[in-house]
């Protein structure tokens, strides 16, 4: 990955709700999600979620497809590993620590869910 790319993926998930639908679309990998209940899951506004998305597919995150009058999302996964071995590209080269030390965890937090905001 460029500099660049790493950029714009690090900045689009930079957001809690951009963050909450790559997650959600990460567990839902391979097929993905339609924009609808991605929605209804995250309880976030569908003009909201439309600019969320944007943003992501924008960064390469997140693939988009159509079908019949419906658009899916799905996580690009690739993408993602691409990032994550970018961060680590130097992980171990002083040789402080082993390979293993460096992998991912799996995360056991939960996932944040965005709340919309009142309209005022």
């Amino acid at each position: 990955m460029e500099t660049t790319e790493v950029l714009a993926a690090l900045a689009a998930l930079a957001q809690a709700s951009r963050l909450a639908v790559f997650r959600l679309l990460v567990q839902h990998a391979p097929d993905g999600l339609s924009a609808g209940v991605i929605a209804e899951k995250l309880d976030i506004a569908p003009a909201t979620l439309s600019f969320h998305l944007k943003e992501l597919h924008r960064a390469g995150l997140v693939a988009q497809r159509q079908d019949g009058r419906f658009l899916w999302y799905s996580a690009n996964v690739d993408a993602m590993n691409a990032l994550i071995g970018y961060l680590t590209a130097n992980c171990c080269a002083l040789g402080s620590c082993t390979p293993a030390a460096c992998a991912p965890a799996v995360a056991t937090a939960p996932m944040p869910t965005p709340r919309r905001r009142a309209v005022r």
